[in-house]
């Protein structure tokens, strides 16, 4: 793109020099080579570079940088090969919502809001799931059909065969973001960077913050420390689903509170994780594990969770 700028210039110093009649004449050409610059810088903007220009006060968190993949195949090459997609998917669900089950180690991470205070102790689990899948760029995702009705084409495209468990998490997680929103809910399926933040500063403006948690994965006990914090009482959480490339599952609840909690576990080391707590549980499928675990109805008591370490969450300044 330099070379071409530097060509441009060149072209329009040696216009200068003719007359103006044939610098007319010369310069549309070059008129429409200068719109196909612009074009074309638009176009291949990077993932980072949208987050700059949308949101320059927002620090980018690591957990995002390390989902951007610089360079990568032209955009007419998408398969699971160009991308280096290994076709390996994670076996545990991730909880994105009130009707998400849960894996058996997972329970203990919700707990109630009367327990949101220090001293409290919890047996948690800090998962990472990840498949190794990376953002596409914007023009790359929106390339690829991302609906029940294309599963086919999906599939085809990801050299997945139609009877296989990987094509049983892509429908899965398809017709999961096809499910419509709760009461109270809204919500996106982004399969870019790109689309989340447009979908998140649509919601709470570019004013915002973004967090993710500071904390290793696996399982020990932890105790809630002091210096726990309310930093919004609305908010966008982001999952990121179980699909060859990053897709993530965000949305937003108007009664929902989040925490930044500090966290020491039993080996001595000290954390920070993201909590949210729900006060109105009332659109929750009755038959949701974390009913029983907790001994609660839905609608009756705020109910809180800790979230996975690969969740983003977005905030108002």
């Amino acid at each position: 793109m330099q070379l071409s700028l530097h060509l441009l210039l060149g072209l329009l110093v040696s216009l200068s020099q003719l007359s103006p009649f044939m610098e007319f004449l010369h310069t549309l050409p070059v008129l429409a080579f200068l719109s196909v610059v612009i074009v074309a810088s638009h176009a291949s903007q990077s993932s980072e570079g949208y987050w700059k220009l949308v949101l320059p006060h927002t620090s980018m968190p690591k957990a995002v940088k390390d989902l951007l993949r610089p360079g990568g195949p032209s955009p007419v090459d998408v398969s699971a090969a160009s991308y280096g997609i290994h076709s390996r998917f994670d076996k545990s669900p991730t909880p994105c919502g009130g009707g998400a089950q849960l894996h058996d180690s997972n329970i203990g991470n919700f707990f109630l809001e009367t327990n949101l205070h220090p001293g409290s102790k919890l047996k948690l689990h800090f998962a990472t799931p990840t498949n190794g899948a990376v953002f596409f760029p914007r023009q790359v995702a929106e390339s690829i059909p991302f609906s029940s009705n294309n599963l086919p084409e999906i599939l085809n495209r990801f050299s997945l065969k139609e009877k296989s468990a990987e094509a049983e998490i892509i429908k899965n997680a398809i017709e999961g973001c096809e499910k419509p929103a709760m009461e109270g809910e809204a919500r996106c399926c982004a399969t870019s960077l790109e689309s989340m933040i447009d979908f998140g500063t649509s919601k709470l403006g570019r004013n915002v913050n973004v967090l993710t948690n500071v904390v290793k994965s696996g399982n020990q006990e932890y105790e809630f420390g002091v210096g726990m914090k309310k930093v919004a009482d609305k908010s966008m959480v982001c999952h990121q689903l179980n699909y060859p490339y990053a897709v993530f599952f965000c949305h937003i609840f108007t009664k929902i509170r989040t925490y930044m909690i500090p966290l020491v576990g039993a080996d001595g080391s000290k954390a920070k994780a993201m909590a949210v707590c729900h006060s109105d549980t009332s659109a929750w499928d009755p038959k949701h594990v974390v009913f029983k675990v907790l001994n609660v109805k839905p609608g009756t008591v705020p109910i809180c969770h800790f979230l996975y370490n690969n969740a983003i969450v977005w905030i108002p300044k």
